[in-house]
């Protein structure tokens, strides 16, 4: 009877950890997806955007990316940097319906922002690229900047991630990267951008979780073995 209640007592162990596991992964964040980077600035200021760009494909590279920027919130400025094997090109175009800003009227505005790969050049599998944009003066009429950006491979596909989600709805399938814009603080220089590569780190927080499951696992297993020990020592 005492083996058969040790023996429940470790497979409940290393059930319960199998179970914690994959309650954490299921609380991992989506990966593939490209994000923003930062996801948070400020309203009325300067800052560099990252667009984190990662290979879905097993067997294509990604050898373009367009990003359009919104014309309901124009932005007036958007720079690139050199990047070696990427041509950039920044395209502007007249607005609708021109804006009041600062005292001046605003007639047009940064609407798309495209890096080519040169030939011998692609983002391949298993790997990502950043993509750096200055940008600004960032909008004071909304909250959220969305950003729509098209992912085009060398085998022809094209994913556009442009989808937004409901307030509290699910995360949709290819959402657009977005950066939230916050009310600037008095400590917070608008005229001078953001060091490239600041905010939250995707690929970091998803190998934290990653390092979560092996914890988790080693933990249930490790309690198993215990009790597999002690059981041992009850019956000599």
């Amino acid at each position: 009877m005492h083996k058969t209640l040790r023996r429940g007592t470790v497979r409940g162990g290393i059930v319960l950890g199998i179970a914690a596991a994959a309650a954490i992964v299921g609380a991992v964040p989506a990966f593939a997806h490209v994000t923003a980077q930062p996801g948070t600035a400020a309203k009325g200021g300067y800052t560099v955007i990252n667009f984190r760009v990662p290979n879905e494909s097993d067997t294509a590279g990604t050898v373009k990316i367009e990003v359009i920027l919104p014309t309901d919130h124009p932005i007036t400025s958007a720079r690139t940097t050199p990047m070696p094997g990427w041509t950039a090109t920044v395209t502007e175009a007249p607005l609708a319906k021109p804006v009041q800003r600062g005292g001046g009227t605003i007639t047009e505005a940064v609407s798309t922002v495209t890096w080519s790969a040169q030939p011998g050049t692609r983002i391949g599998p298993g790997q990502f690229v950043d993509f750096p944009l200055s940008v600004g003066p960032l909008p004071t009429d909304t909250d959220t900047l969305v950003l729509p950006t098209t992912q085009t491979y060398d085998d022809g596909r094209v994913v556009a991630w442009n989808q937004t989600a409901d307030a509290g709805g699910a995360e949709p399938e290819h959402p657009a990267p977005t950066v939230r814009l916050t009310v600037a603080t008095a400590d917070e220089d608008q005229a001078t951008p953001v060091a490239a590569g600041t905010g939250t780190d995707t690929t970091a927080r998803w190998l934290g979780g990653a390092g979560l499951v092996v914890g988790v696992l080693g933990l249930g297993l490790g309690g198993a073995a215990v009790l597999r020990g002690r059981s041992r020592g009850g019956d000599s």
